[in-house]
């Protein structure tokens, strides 16, 4: 590309099979050394940790943690909870989405495409306590008309683990 320098036109650049494949192994363990790494997906270490960097600068690695299980803390017990806000017109959503931030027994927020506006996944201890987040919490949030709650059973696939 015309006067783009070299780093520039790398970042500009699709994805490849090397990078794909990089991506897959560091979902799979974000623990891997580069050399593993390397070795997994068919480079030598200097180009696969180039690349490593670049699909992190890129943002298609957004970071690395640690996965825990939440049982083991004490934190089994998930509930969705259905929001349907009285206002959505877009200073207050965005007063909704700072606000359930500030939550931490809230592991997920989605905007949603429905009767209800969005749709929360909140992990406690127990329903005792969930009933107090749900009621002192969530439903204090800015512009809570009103919400509806499901209580999941049972997991039979977890995404973050």
């Amino acid at each position: 590309m015309a006067g783009k320098n070299d780093s520039e036109s790398a970042l500009d650049s699709p994805l490849d099979s090397f990078d794909r494949r990089i991506i897959d192994v560091l979902r799979d363990d974000g623990r891997i050394s580069v050399t593993e790494l390397a070795q997994r997906v068919g480079l030598s270490k200097t180009p696969c940790q180039v690349r490593m960097r670049r699909l992190i600068a890129r943002g298609y690695i957004l970071g690395f943690r640690a996965v825990v299980d939440p049982a083991r803390l004490g934190l089994d017990h998930i509930a969705f909870t259905e929001v349907k806000l009285s206002d959505t017109r877009e200073a207050a959503l965005d007063e909704f989405r700072r606000a359930v931030l500030r939550i931490p027994e809230v592991e997920e927020c989605h905007m949603i495409a429905s009767s209800f506006d969005y749709l929360l996944k909140v992990r406690t201890a127990d329903i005792r306590r969930y009933r107090e987040v749900l009621g002192e919490r969530i439903s204090a949030l800015p512009h809570v008309a009103n919400t509806s709650t499901f209580v999941a059973m049972e997991t039979i696939r977890d995404a973050a683990v």
